[in-house]
């Protein structure tokens, strides 16, 4: 884990010690954004019971929806890699692009012309305030790492995201990985 200064594009990993926060345990996100106003950015690893269609009426895609953090989980959020077709889309980093026109990506979904490997979707985000991400990298609850998937982190969804990462950090983190999510359940 080079990195100590997070930047749009990187992935945040879970440190082990904040078990027991419903919204950020063993949570992996992208940080679509960071500067001096503060962070917002998506949980990739957690999928939520719900897909598309059961969200959106103009559809019977079933895409699946993941929780995004818990900041306006009533609204739907989405990452892509295809800002020549999505209009108004923002470049988060590596090819990877931030929301755009809804109206176009269903009209691309419903013609096939959009797979879930091209796009990802979530309820509500993960935000920080100015100085708010810093101060929690201090307190060690975050691991920064660079994005070295790419665009291709779009259709890395597993839940097993965070264990994998810790087998790769190695030492106490190889001993976490296996922990229970919630060490009263041991």
């Amino acid at each position: 884990m080079p990195n100590n200064k997070p930047e749009k594009g990187d992935l945040l990993f879970a440190e082990p010690s904040i078990i027991g926060d419903l919204s950020f345990n063993r949570a992996v996100i992208l940080l679509a954004d960071h500067n001096q106003l503060g962070a917002v950015g998506f949980i990739i690893n957690k999928q939520l019971d719900y897909n598309l269609k059961d969200l959106v009426e103009d559809t019977e895609c079933e895409f699946p929806i993941y929780n995004g953090g818990p900041v306006e989980q009533d609204n739907l959020y989405f990452i892509h890699k295809s800002p020549e077709l999505i209009p108004n889309s923002i470049e988060i980093n590596q090819g990877i692009f931030w929301g755009g026109d809804f109206a176009t990506v269903l009209n691309l979904i419903n013609s096939g012309k959009l797979t879930s490997e091209d796009i990802k979707f979530f309820l509500g985000y993960s935000g920080w305030d100015e100085n708010q991400l810093d101060s929690e990298l201090k307190s060690q609850s975050w691991l920064i790492a660079q994005n070295t998937y790419k665009n291709s982190i779009i259709s890395k969804c597993c839940n097993e995201f965070w264990k994998e990462k810790m087998l790769e950090l190695g030492g106490e983190y190889s001993i976490w990985s296996n922990a229970p999510e919630n060490p009263s359940y041991n």
